[in-house]
C-alpha cells in the first residue's frame, strides 16, 4: 500500500471543511487535484471516505478512523522534522504550550519570561483553552506541553503536579448570602449564578454536587466561556459563581468566598506531555522551570514575580 503524506494532508483539510471547493481554496490547489487525492486514498483502503450531506460532504465511519490516524501521523512527522532541525541548527528550539485559563493568568507570562532570559532565541506558541480541549490537541501532537488540569489516568500522557487548585463558591462582598445564619447547598439555590460552560469540568462537578444531595442544579443566568470574566460579572450583582481561590485572591477587595465544604472542589494543576512525544530543549527547560518555580508563581500575588 503506497500512501502519500500529501494526500493525507489534503484529506484532512477536506474533512475539516466538509467541502472540496473550500478545501481547494484554502490549500491553493485545484478541485480535481483534491478529488484525485481522496480517490487514491479510497482505492488504497478499499472503502469510501466521504458521503454526501446537503451541499457538502461528511466523513464515513472509515473516514473518521483515517482522520484520527492522519492527524497522529502528521504530528509524528512534524516532531521528527523539529527534532532533526533542532539538532542540525544547534539552537534552543521551539515550544508549543497549551494553557488552561487559570495557569494562563497566574503563571504563564512569568514562566515564559524566565525561559527567554535563559534562552533568548527560543520561539513560543501559546494556546489558551479549556484543559479538556487542549488534552486532545496534545495527543494529536499539535502541542508539546499542557499547563492546567491533570488527567486522572492516561497511559499516553505523563503529568507532574505543580500546585493544588481549590474552587469555591464566590460572591460580591456585600452579597446577602453572608447574612444567612447558616449556608447550605439548598440555601444557595435562592440566587442565580454566573458559571462557565457546561462542558467545563468545574461546572460539571458543581452540578453533580447539588444533584448528589437530591437538589436541582444551580439556576444559571449567565453562561460564560471565559473564566477570567466570571469575577467581574458578579462583583456588582447578587449573582453567585464558582471560582478558583487563585482567581478569588486577585479580586479579594470586591469578592468573598462563601465557605461551604460540600461546594469546595480540590484538584491538581500541573504540566502534562506525551509519553512518546519529542520535547525540544526549550520545552524541557520550560518543564523544569515549572517544576522549580511553578508553585511559587501560582501563589504569588498578581503582578508579582516569584523570587528565587
Amino acid at each position: 500500500m503506497d500512501i502519500q503524506l500529501r494526500d493525507l494532508r489534503y484529506f484532512e483539510v477536506v474533512a475539516e471543511l466538509g467541502h472540496i471547493g473550500q478545501a481547494a481554496e484554502k490549500l491553493g490547489r485545484t478541485q480535481p487535484a483534491l478529488t484525485k487525492a481522496v480517490q487514491r486514498l479510497e482505492a488504497a483502503f478499499g472503502s469510501e471516505l466521504f458521503e454526501r450531506k446537503g451541499r457538502g460532504i461528511r466523513l464515513t465511519p472509515v473516514g473518521e478512523v483515517l482522520l484520527a490516524r492522519a492527524r497522529m501521523l502528521r504530528g509524528a512527522t512534524d516532531e521528527a522534522l523539529r527534532e532533526v532541525g533542532d539538532f542540525a541548527k544547534g539552537n534552543a528550539g521551539h515550544v508549543r504550550i497549551g494553557s488552561g485559563p487559570i495557569a494562563a493568568e497566574h503563571v504563564l507570562p512569568e514562566i515564559c519570561s524566565l525561559l527567554l532570559e535563559e534562552a533568548p532565541a527560543t520561539t513560543i506558541d501559546i494556546t489558551v483553552a479549556p484543559s479538556l480541549v487542549l488534552r486532545e490537541r496534545l495527543k494529536e501532537g499539535t502541542l508539546d506541553l499542557l499547563i492546567g488540569l491533570m488527567p486522572e489516568h492516561d497511559d499516553a500522557l505523563v503529568s507532574h503536579a505543580i500546585v493544588e487548585d481549590v474552587v469555591v463558591v464566590a460572591a460580591s462582598r456585600t452579597h446577602p448570602v453572608f447574612q444567612l445564619p447558616r449556608v447550605t447547598l439548598k440555601s444557595l439555590l435562592a440566587w442565580r449564578w454566573v458559571l462557565p460552560a457546561a462542558s467545563i469540568p468545574s461546572r460539571q462537578w458543581l452540578d453533580a454536587a447539588f444533584q448528589s444531595h437530591d437538589l436541582p442544579r444551580p439556576a444559571t443566568q449567565i453562561d460564560a466561556n471565559s473564566i477570567p470574566l466570571l469575577p467581574r460579572l458578579i462583583a456588582k450583582t447578587e449573582l453567585l459563581s464558582f471560582l478558583s481561590r487563585h482567581t478569588l485572591h486577585e479580586h479579594r477587595h470586591t469578592l468573598r468566598e462563601v465557605p461551604l465544604k460540600e461546594a469546595t472542589l480540590r484538584r491538581s494543576l500541573g504540566v502534562t506531555y506525551r509519553r512518546q512525544g519529542y520535547l525540544s530543549p526549550a520545552a524541557l527547560r520550560l518543564m523544569a522551570l515549572l517544576q522549580e518555580r511553578g508553585e511559587a508563581l501560582f501563589r504569588a500575588a498578581p503582578g508579582d514575580a516569584a523570587k528565587p
